[in-house]
């Protein structure tokens, strides 16, 4: 069994009365764990507050409360990729993630994580990402180095104070005539709540498409959330 050295988060949603168990409500937020396991977890005192205390199943369910576990793996696979850090100060860390390694903790991926080996680098526990791209994605990844200021960058994203842009490269017919595309998606809460889904209604989700150059049947694009 691997243990991650640094604990996971987890803040109980503010949702409508009757609350749910602590047990009900981790079997719905990691479906992919089975209720027995969560029941020893807390039992051996794998999970706990803020504080460091260990819960119980007979605690009740706080909206807004902060939990703390780690999590385990039975067996963990070796991403054979290398993160790079591109500034480093006292506020900030940035840094390349490569293609296929997780920027958190996520399914089979406890230590084998941008957040945990960039732990390992600087000895910061306290590091902890401000945006996030997916597994499979290569590109930036900015960190907050210190605790007490990490509100201040957060918000930026919140408020759509930071430009983004990526590239993509994919199959692409050059004969189409037509260069840039906007795409607009509303993007509400789905089922289970911590899932998003797209839905009718007023946009919340745009992202200018444009194409910046193409060869054979393959085209780069860059694309900007707005």
């Amino acid at each position: 069994m691997i243990t991650s050295k640094y604990h996971s988060t987890v803040v109980l949603p503010k949702i409508e009365k009757p609350y749910p168990s602590i047990l009900e409500f981790l079997k719905t937020r990691f479906p992919g764990i089975e209720t027995k396991i969560w029941e020893a977890r807390i039992n051996s005192g794998k999970v706990i507050t803020q504080k460091g205390e260990p819960i119980s199943l007979a605690m009740a369910y706080e909206p807004l409360k902060k939990l703390h576990y780690f999590r385990e793996v039975e067996k963990e696979s070796i991403i054979p990729f290398t993160e790079k850090i591109v500034f480093c100060n006292d506020e900030l860390l940035v840094a390349c993630k490569p293609h296929f390694l997780p920027v958190t903790p996520a399914g089979p991926y406890v230590n084998e994580c941008l957040l945990h080996r960039l732990k390992q680098k600087t000895g910061n526990k306290e590091l902890s990402p401000i945006n996030r791209i997916d597994r499979e994605t290569a590109g930036l990844v900015l960190f907050s180095m210190n605790k007490k200021t990490r509100g201040r960058y957060q918000e930026m994203f919140m408020k759509g104070e930071v430009e983004k842009t990526y590239d993509a490269v994919t199959k692409y017919h050059c004969s189409q005539k037509k260069k840039s595309w906007t795409i607009e998606n509303r993007i509400v809460k789905g089922d289970p709540w911590f899932r998003m889904k797209t839905a009718p209604g007023r946009p919340n989700a745009i992202t200018k498409i444009s194409l910046v150059k193409s060869k054979g049947n393959k085209a780069l694009f860059q694309l900007c959330p707005v």
